[in-house]
């Protein structure tokens, strides 16, 4: 994917949690952000919205964002069932209009939606539905059962508990010291950081451990280690089925867990998450009967909570796991890592 000067729609929603692929772009190649829009927010910036991401200005409209010269606009959430909000709809044409590429992450194709689509032919323009999936030729084969190299797969408590950030953490601390290792985009996020993958939950439930397996393997053509990003949660009432695809699809050696402290129910029901423990043990249970794998380290995502108060979480998750726990944004990775040695 060529390089691209992003302004980034995030109308009502400009948060860590609430625009999550506004939030890790930002985080992670702040370079590319023109601009966020986000008329509740203007006259802010990235760094007092989020916490990180400095000076990156927020405008109230397509017509302020142009003023920093973007050439693509990004939708820049990744709402439940993926839906282009109907208020959006004006400013994704304003920014056709003004000859601006268009990439989303929606489960609506944009590309498909004929007034968007027609909009974008006259003006030259490219939409890029980074969710919309290319079929493999049939499914799951267990090609990783004999592999070589090692794979990690982020899983989690909930949705949006951390797992591709983790993930590409971990990723990016083994690089630096020298491991040859592969960050394995199955979600729209992700793919936007590394330039390829699919997003597994756009992709027929027959299929979608195929899709992993065939992910995770070109992963490993180039590199030793494949550190596939999660989504879901086993106990997610919505999500479990692609959670569960991934699992059986990437075939784990081990596996990190994600969990935010402050988060006591599944998002959107009135579901209590079950304790650390016990999800470490469903994890390690749905591996079982294909091949062994187990969960070696608690990643969280401790965020929205004071220094003294997130460490109170990393040791009250060590106490409940028995596990090395760690926020890998705010201290590093390298007690993640340090449980990887012995299989790395």
């Amino acid at each position: 994917m060529r390089s691209r000067r992003l302004a980034i729609l995030a109308e009502g929603k400009f948060g860590v949690l609430t625009s999550k692929t506004a939030a890790c772009i930002i985080r992670y190649q702040p370079g590319r952000v023109a601009c966020v829009i986000d008329s509740t927010r203007a006259g802010l910036d990235a760094e007092g919205v989020l916490g990180f991401g400095g000076a990156i200005p927020v405008v109230a409209s397509i017509n302020e964002a142009l003023k920093f010269s973007p050439d693509s606009l990004l939708i820049g959430i990744a709402p439940r069932g993926g839906v282009l909000p109907e208020a959006w709809r004006g400013v994704v044409l304003a920014a056709i209009e003004n000859r601006l590429d268009i990439l989303s992450g929606l489960h609506t194709m944009l590309g498909e939606d004929a007034e968007i689509s027609r909009a974008a032919r006259e003006r030259h323009v490219a939409i890029w539905d980074i969710r919309k999936p290319t079929l493999p030729d049939g499914v799951s084969r267990g090609l990783l059962k004999h592999r070589r190299g090692r794979v990690i797969l982020t899983v989690g408590s909930d949705c949006s508990s951390g797992k591709m950030t983790v993930a590409y953490e971990l990723v990016e601390f083994m690089k630096a010291r020298g491991v040859k290792a592969a960050f394995v985009p199955t979600g729209q996020t992700g793919m936007l950081l590394a330039g390829w993958g699919q997003a597994v939950d756009r992709v027929p439930g027959d299929f979608m451990a195929r899709v992993v397996e065939d992910l995770t393997v070109e992963a490993l053509a180039g590199s030793d280690v494949a550190v596939v990003e999660g989504q879901g949660s086993l106990v997610h009432p919505a999500y479990s089925g692609v959670t569960l695809a991934i699992l059986h699809g990437c075939w784990p050696d081990v596996m990190i867990l994600c969990h935010q402290p402050t988060r006591t129910e599944i998002e959107d029901f009135d579901i209590a998450i079950p304790p650390l423990q016990c999800l470490v043990r469903m994890y390690e249970l749905a591996c079982e009967p294909l091949f062994p794998s187990r969960v070696v380290a608690v990643g969280l995502n401790t965020y929205d909570l004071d220094e003294a108060r997130a460490r109170e979480a990393v040791a009250r998750a060590e106490r409940e796991t028995g596990l090395p726990a760690d926020d890998p944004v705010r201290w590093g990775s390298t007690r993640i890592y340090e449980s990887l040695e012995g299989m790395l």
